[in-house]
């Protein structure tokens, strides 16, 4: 029986450890041949490293897939395109992209510097960016060609972007732009057979291993496993998920769910007097529906 992915032929970025692992790992399990990108940074974006990317190639290989290292900058212009003509030039061709590759520099706004903002939107949305868009223009030159395509992106948002959570205002700006960009490249390269997904990942990491209290049991270490990401994943690179896109995930050991995004919530008639709001807007909170929190529940207040 064929696997789910046979044959496909998949970039992972930042899967020398982590969530970007698993998923270099499942994809090579059923059936992909995988470009394992990573820096080899520390979680800061700090320093470089080849060697975790090339030990998932060798755990890949010698498990009987295909595999080859990238250790492209994701956020580098030529970098991206590199790690795709390496997928093209390696294996034949693209058919996959999972940006996965990010960094931490959490700090509140009143702390944060310059260069903790930049590095961190630079890494997650222009590392988001830029590999997608090498490949988009692959795979719309190749559906002109009369060749048929049925490319996948699946991005890496977070419940910190699409819901919210202090100390995290770049991270979770990045992540939130991650989403819109989502759904933004779904309706623009659908016309071309490429689909556009995201998943928003809870799992506990090297990234993460800090951020909230340490599991104290085999079950909750279990369920913050990053091998609960992958499934979902897998299956979007999938030819059964060719009529899913523009979709996040949210994706844990707990839980697998569709984020649901903005949507108009009540509505009045507009008024040219600002000092009628007060009521008018007090009106429209009340029958609204609350925030949603980084638990998934309602936030009152």
């Amino acid at each position: 029986m064929a696997r789910l992915c046979e044959g496909k032929i998949a970039i992972v970025t930042g899967a020398g450890r982590g969530i970007g692992r698993e998923h270099a790992l499942s994809l090579a399990r059923h059936g992909a041949k995988v470009v394992v990108n990573d820096l080899g940074g520390e979680r800061d974006g700090t320093g470089t490293d080849v060697s975790p990317a090339q030990q998932v190639v060798d755990e890949i290989v010698a498990g009987g897939g295909e595999a080859i290292a990238n250790g492209d900058n994701v956020a580098d212009w030529d970098g991206a395109k590199r790690m795709v003509d390496m997928a093209i030039e390696t294996f034949g061709g693209l058919d996959a992209v999972v940006n996965n590759a990010g960094i931490l520099r959490d700090r509140m706004l009143a702390n944060m510097t310059e260069q903790e903002w930049d590095a961190v939107i630079n890494v997650h949305l222009k590392g988001t960016f830029a590999p997608a868009r090498h490949a988009a223009a692959y795979w719309r030159e190749q559906s002109k060609a009369g060749n048929a395509v049925a490319g996948r992106i699946v991005n890496t948002s977070s419940v910190s972007g699409i819901y919210g959570n202090v100390g995290q205002s770049n991270y979770g700006a990045a992540k939130a732009g991650i989403a819109a960009f989502t759904q933004i490249t779904s309706m623009e390269l659908g016309r071309y057979g490429v689909t556009v997904n995201a998943v928003a990942p809870v799992a506990l990491t090297r990234m993460t291993e800090d951020l909230g209290p340490a599991p104290e049991t085999d079950e909750e270490r279990e369920a913050r496993s990053p091998k609960w990401i992958a499934p979902i994943v897998t299956w979007l690179v999938s030819d059964e998920a060719a009529d899913v896109t523009g979709r996040v995930f949210e994706a844990s050991g707990q839980f697998l769910a569709v984020a649901e995004g903005w949507v108009r919530g009540p509505a009045v008639d507009p008024t040219d007097d600002p000092e009628s709001l007060g009521p008018i807007v007090e009106s429209l909170l009340a029958d609204a529906r609350g925030r949603t929190g980084m638990d998934g529940k309602t936030v009152t207040g």
